[in-house]
């Protein structure tokens, strides 16, 4: 059986070998075992059920939560010479009923539904009638109610073990914390299935957060000398997704906004558009991203921070899929936490709140952090790394130390005399000897703390007592407006019996310039030939009216650039490169590096 799966991964998707878990994986569910598989967007999740759906009887079918996704994948498989259909609320009546009369007669391999037709009456009865090869639930964290993105449809596909006993599930999501799994197993009712978590780091992903001071013009920077490249910016609200993306129309870049407030036309529009590169930046609400399969988004920008270190994990995970190198970058200011702790408290749901309260502190702490980003995000998902990753903006640019022990008394006791009932904001003006109406009001400029300060700029103070919560020295009280308290760890400081060693705050501008040459580095293929595989690429993608990604990826393009094939044979050593893609497109490709090599030459 080895060498079959490892002939169908070779000749239908071109690939030359398996990455870890996937041949554990897929030769538990060819051999019809339920499979529980956690891995990183960009690992290769779907070959986990593609490969086991060609090597079992029947039909596998596939719950997706959105139309473009299932549109993609079904492109996709299409393109490597897969039998492959979805059905959807897009599809016309005749349409559905070709798939049916596909189905009935045993002519695909595999078809992606949406939870809401898999569960209708009349559909379980179809699938009675039929062989079933496998069930793959995608996106399975939506049937968890701790999940960030809770879905009460997904919820009911705990019935499918019961209704179909014989037929082996794999349930598979980018994401899931201790707790999440064990919901989602306790929901599908897979007490039996093998667990596989594959880890969570994605290596070609460089993280950055930088303190918010003036976003638009930060963004600016970070976009400048990437025009060429696709991405995505996030932002908590739709009125900040339509003003960013506008500032950047305005200042030349090809971005478009995308919320759910938005027309369906218009979002789709703009989907289709940056899915076939015609839109290089979509900024857009959380309603943006788990529906694209574009591998070739280079970088995802956080202009607000998210609610949870999943969703943040999630949404960067949608940079770098073809492996290729990928930025994330975060701007993060404290006014972001305090609005996305009202969007929580909306919730009657008390014990969300809670977790979810729980889940931002999470993330504000990863935002605050002075030690190797990649670390501190791998440790939420209970992945300890022993080594920093270099490659992230803590490693490559580490934010210089200072003792900090006499600002920490000054601004601990300062906390203090002002009965720890104020904000950050009103005691860094104490600090600093503020004459404003509200501090000579409360007769703050008589303490004893007022203007001990000043000679600190306020911006320093305000990074200082980020660390301070960081560290737990304080705390703050986001349900009474962000009040901060001392905490029981503030004593000795006070008393002069701990040091206090702080990070600096770097300078934004130039953290994101560092970036840009790190990311930037030398390529070890040829650029102009890359350029030229992907004008061909974009011609015959449009041709076919699919995204350019189904005909090749990025990371296929720059191996061609690299190693130059100019012959079949060559031509299937490139990863990607399948038997049904090398006769569909083949010759075009060939024929521009043997013709880019001929101009070389002259």
């Amino acid at each position: 059986m080895t060498t079959t799966i490892h002939h169908t991964l070779k000749t239908v998707f071109g690939f030359h070998q398996f990455r870890a878990p996937q041949q554990d994986v897929i030769e538990r569910v060819v051999a019809g075992e339920d499979v529980f598989l956690v891995m990183p967007t960009g690992g290769g999740k779907s070959l986990c059920y593609q490969i086991p759906a060609l090597h079992r009887d029947g039909v596998a079918i596939v719950v997706s939560p959105l139309i473009a996704l299932m549109k993609d994948q079904v492109d996709a498989l299409i393109a490597n010479g897969v039998r492959a259909a979805c059905l959807n609320s897009s599809l016309s009546s005749f349409e559905v009923g070709r798939v049916f009369q596909q189905m009935d007669a045993g002519t695909l391999d595999l078809l992606y539904v949406a939870p809401e037709r898999l569960l209708m009456p009349d559909f379980l009865e179809r699938l009675g009638n039929l062989k079933l090869s496998l069930f793959a639930i995608d996106e399975a964290h939506c049937i968890s109610q701790w999940g960030h993105d809770f879905r009460p449809e997904y919820t009911q596909l705990g019935r499918l073990r019961a209704l179909f006993p014989g037929v082996p599930i794999v349930a598979m999501t980018a994401t899931a914390d201790p707790e999440t799994r064990k919901d989602i197993l306790g929901q599908l009712g897979l007490a039996d299935a093998a667990i596989f978590v594959a880890g969570f780091d994605r290596p070609n992903i460089t993280y950055t957060v930088i303190p918010k001071q003036k976003p638009m013009a930060q963004l600016s920077s970070f976009l400048t000398g990437r025009r060429g490249e696709a991405g995505i910016v996030y932002a908590l609200s739709r009125k900040r997704v339509e003003e960013v993306a506008e500032r950047l129309r305005d200042a030349g870049f090809s971005a478009a906004a995308y919320h759910a407030g938005l027309p369906d036309h218009e979002r789709k529009r703009v989907q289709e558009a940056f899915q076939r590169d015609d839109i290089r930046i979509v900024v857009a609400t959380v309603a943006f991203g788990m529906g694209i399969d574009k591998p070739n988004v280079r970088f995802v920008v956080h202009y607000d921070m998210p609610k949870s270190v999943e969703s943040y994990y999630q949404e960067t995970g949608r940079g770098g899929r073809d492996g290729l190198p990928s930025e994330a970058l975060m701007l993060f200011g404290m006014g972001d936490v305090m609005t996305a702790r009202k969007l929580i408290e909306n919730s009657d749901n008390a014990e969300r709140v809670k977790i979810e309260i729980q889940k931002l502190n999470a993330m504000v702490g990863y935002a605050e952090a002075l030690t190797c980003r990649r670390r501190a995000l791998l440790s939420y998902f209970g992945d300890l790394r022993e080594h920093d990753c270099d490659n992230c903006d803590i490693c490559t640019d580490p934010p210089q130390r200072f003792d900090a022990s006499e600002q920490a008394r000054k601004a601990l006791s300062c906390v203090y005399r002002v009965g720890e009932r104020f904000g950050m904001m009103h005691v860094i003006e104490v600090l600093r000897g503020s004459k404003s109406q509200r501090v000579l009001d409360l007769r703050h400029n008589r303490l004893s703390t007022y203007g001990i300060g000043a000679d600190t700029p306020a911006h320093e103070w305000e990074n200082i007592f980020r660390q301070l919560i960081h560290l737990g020295y304080l705390a703050q009280d986001f349900t009474n407006y962000g009040v901060l308290k001392l905490t029981p760890a503030a004593r000795p400081v006070l008393k002069g019996e701990t040091q206090v060693i702080l990070g600096r705050p770097r300078d934004a501008v130039e953290t994101v310039e560092k970036g840009r040459k790190r990311a930037g580095g030398r390529k070890d293929y040829d650029q102009a030939l890359f350029d030229a595989l992907r004008a061909t690429r974009k011609m015959i993608s449009d041709a076919a009216g699919v995204p350019p990604f189904v005909v090749f990826s990025d990371a296929t393009l720059a191996e061609m650039a690299r190693t130059r094939p100019t012959h079949s044979r060559e031509l299937l050593q490139v990863s990607g490169v399948g038997e049904h893609k090398l006769r569909q497109y083949g010759k075009a490709f060939m024929d521009v590096i043997s013709g880019y090599g001929q101009e070389t030459v002259q």
